[in-house]
């Protein structure tokens, strides 16, 4: 068969979302693999994503002399006398070339549509998690990282995006996916993450969230109010009290609102000035992206203190009057939203608020109710699917690490206690910025476990956040030689186990996303 028949053979495949793979001869002596999903179609030409001797790499097809392969550095070959190809490495030069040629390998808005996110910080598991999303009935953040993940994996905005789009184009996805800079707090934090061409920007104002409102005295909850930035509020004290004084200022979904003046000042006292951050960041970000498409989402979630209904509505309506637009809210919730394991707290309590903060949503929305820390989260995902209505929006990010670490808890033994003696060597240091509650003496050394007992850990809670945090120094501590110690060999072993891998990330995700219903998609 020509190169030219195959070629068509693979689109025929990829329109049938075939999941089967070709073999292509290139004139080096030697064939690549193609999955038969991933084929991008553009201008007289074909881009997709090849495995050279276990090695993954892009192939860009020429046809038509109309210069696809020119966009990308790498092998040239003429193949047939019609037929340019050039394969190359996934390197950031060639990503860039797929986003400008291909459509769907740029990241877009999402909206108000249910969306779920994706955090990768290993930059492997992209192919997995959208295999996970199939049919879900979410719409796919793919590329979301924060600015202290960032740090901490000593990853670039650009080695994030640039995965994301190697896993698009690999697996064919057909949707609209999305691409969250999460959690900035300052105006270089955006523009870092702009300039890589991200579309989503959460804002994290929760240094200037004043949890020590909930016990102040009504003198110093008057003596804060009166130092509040109303400037950058736009606003005075005395007509922020006004607006919220008198009847029921709100009634519906169960949820009746009649704040006291002492809670109208205690709302003003903590979050003021998280609202005057959060609105200059808005405007950086919309001055930043100019005429680029974007979408922000706002967290308060990573306080101490729980957002009440009442402040949460005081939130909306002075983002609004600020002119802030949004597509998600992330409040603190009821209960403990502990890292890498399920919720801790009354569900039963947690569905009457969340019931009252989806009211609100819905009074000043419609926006989507953001869960953060939502890893593992089941119980959660339960109650919210049982209530079946309004927009969610779910962020995970340590439980894809942690399924990458139970691979090679089975396959790779050895390795896996190496881990696991220096995660519990560091987690007393690293969980100070995390909340988390797991106690090290209940984690055994892996001396003390036999091989076929290491995968169990994963069903623990205390050893899953010893684990979790601690994944910072485990991908980037290095040896006096500059060598890294864990890095290389844990991507290797992934790579070589890549199939369990994926079929880990894949289950565990569908489990995530099951208890929305069938589809996912609420009322």
């Amino acid at each position: 068969m020509s190169f030219r028949r195959m070629l068509q053979f693979i689109r025929h495949a990829a329109l049938a979302a075939d999941r089967g793979s070709s073999a292509l001869t290139l004139g080096l002596g030697r064939e690549v693999i193609v999955s038969h999903r991933s084929f991008c179609e553009v201008n007289g030409g074909a881009i997709m994503v090849v495995h050279d001797n276990d090695r993954r790499k892009v192939l860009a097809v020429d046809l038509e002399e109309t210069g696809v392969a020119a966009n990308f550095s790498g092998e040239r070959r003429q193949v047939e006398p019609d037929v340019e190809t050039c394969l190359g490495e996934l390197n950031h030069g060639n990503a860039v070339a797929v986003r400008e040629l291909c459509d769907g390998a740029r990241p877009q808005p999402l909206g108000l549509d249910d969306s779920f996110g994706l955090g990768d910080r290993l930059g492997i598991a992209g192919p997995a998690h959208l295999r996970a999303m199939e049919g879900s009935g979410f719409k796919v953040v793919l590329a979301q990282q924060s600015i202290r993940e960032l740090e901490r994996t000593e990853r670039t905005p650009d080695e994030v995006m640039d995965a994301a789009t190697w896993s698009v184009l690999e697996e064919g996805w057909q949707e609209a996916w999305g691409a969250d800079a999460d959690h900035l707090k300052t105006a270089a934090d955006v523009e870092l993450m702009a300039a890589a061409g991200f579309t989503m920007f959460t804002i994290d104002p929760g240094d200037h969230v004043v949890d020590a409102a909930d016990t102040m005295s009504l003198t110093e909850l008057r003596e804060a109010a009166a130092d509040l930035p109303w400037s950058d509020l736009e606003d005075t004290l005395g007509a922020a009290l006004r607006r919220y004084s008198g009847d029921v200022i709100f009634t519906g979904g169960g949820l009746d609102l009649k704040p006291s003046n002492e809670d109208i000042l205690r709302a003003w006292v903590k979050y003021g000035a998280s609202l005057a951050h959060t609105a200059k960041m808005y405007r950086h970000i919309a001055k930043t992206m100019g005429n680029r498409p974007f979408e922000v989402e706002v967290s308060v979630d990573e306080t101490a203190s729980v957002t009440t209904p009442f402040e949460h509505w005081l939130v909306a309506s002075e983002l609004r009057r600020l002119g802030v637009e949004w597509i998600g809210l992330a409040p603190r919730f009821i209960g403990d939203f502990e890292k890498g394991i399920d919720y801790r707290g009354d569900l039963e309590v947690f569905r009457g608020e969340y019931l009252k903060h989806l009211a609100v949503a819905e009074a000043l929305g419609p926006y989507k109710i953001s869960i953060h820390s939502g890893s593992d989260k089941f119980g959660v995902y339960r109650v919210i699917g049982e209530i079946g209505k309004g927009g969610v929006h779910v962020k995970t990010a340590g439980t894809s690490y942690l399924e990458a670490l139970r691979t090679v808890a089975a396959c790779e033994p050895k390795l896996f206690r190496e881990i696991l003696e220096f995660s519990r060597s560091l987690y007393e240091h690293e969980r100070r910025t995390y909340h988390v509650s797991a106690e090290l003496e209940r984690v055994p050394p892996s001396a003390d476990l036999k091989a076929r007992d290491l995968p169990t850990l994963f069903e623990d809670d205390d050893a899953r956040q010893v684990l979790h945090v601690t994944f910072g120094r485990v991908l980037t501590e290095k040896d006096s030689d500059g060598n890294y110690v864990f890095k290389e060999r844990l991507l290797g072993a992934l790579g070589k186990h890549e199939t369990a891998h994926y079929e880990n990330l894949v289950t565990h995700f569908r489990r995530h996303t099951a208890p929305f219903g069938a589809g996912g998609k609420k009322e």
